[in-house]
């Protein structure tokens, strides 16, 4: 881990175990951490000027979490997701999306409608200054809106949930050429068919929007499968050169 800083947020109402766990949370969703990376609670307490106590906490919530693998005689690492892991991930959440879509069509209020569409003219603000974290944010904020305006409870914790798993992924899939627009769009679809009491075709954008993240998600790590491959030949060929 080297000269790691991990820049913790203190808060007065907020549990330092709380603080840690969001701390570390956000460090592998912003590959600070990188996945398969060995997590020391040691090095990990000193990166954050905390004891090693909220660390540890942190880490086994982390790992109920998914964010986090225990291996028996090794220790703690950072979750690696395969592209199999991530597609069933997306495949549910395309379902539950649609779903939520679909309630939201049929119990949105007024409020809620115009909400989604003030953070519709947000996300466009980012889009326009490219500021592709604070996209990230907003999007977050319409989808958490989207799933209060289903009404379920249970529906919207069972997508937050699987959210999380692919949270790290999110900034990856925004990042990737032309999609953050895309995403726009598709957005402003949803909001269409809720505002026109549509769940059908509200369902269908929802569940459209998640096949295409996930789409530009995979073509992004396989391009950057590509590019690790490439380079390993570029330096064996390097290597047999200079032999």
């Amino acid at each position: 881990m080297g000269d790691l800083r991990i820049p913790i947020k203190i808060d007065n109402y907020q549990p330092l175990r709380e603080v840690v766990f969001e701390a570390l949370r956000e460090a592998i969703v912003s590959h600070m951490l990188q996945p398969g990376e060995r997590l020391m609670e040691v090095q990990l307490a000193e990166a954050m000027g905390v004891s090693r106590t909220p660390v540890r906490e942190a880490i086994r919530r982390l790992e109920l979490e998914g964010f986090v693998v225990m291996i028996p005689r090794r220790g703690a690492y950072v979750a690696q997701l395969s592209l199999k892991d991530i597609a069933d991930a997306f495949e549910i959440r395309g379902a539950l999306e649609g779903l939520a879509a679909s309630l939201a069509a049929e119990r949105a209020t007024e409020d809620d409608i115009e909400e989604l569409g003030r953070l519709l003219v947000r996300m466009s603000e980012c889009l326009d200054s490219g500021d592709t974290k604070k996209a990230v944010e907003v999007d977050i904020e319409f989808h958490e809106k989207l799933y209060d305006s289903s009404r379920n409870e249970r529906l919207s914790q069972m997508i937050s949930n699987l959210r999380e798993q692919i949270l790290r992924f999110r900034t990856q899939s925004l990042s990737y050429p032309g999609r953050l627009a895309e995403a726009l769009q598709e957005h402003a679809l949803i909001i269409d068919a809720i505002a026109e009491r549509d769940p059908v075709t509200a369902r269908k954008h929802a569940e459209d929007h998640i096949q295409a993240a996930q789409n530009s998600l995979m073509e992004m790590m396989a391009a950057q499968r590509k590019a690790r491959s490439e380079s390993k030949e570029d330096d064996s060929a390097t290597l047999e050169g200079s032999s």
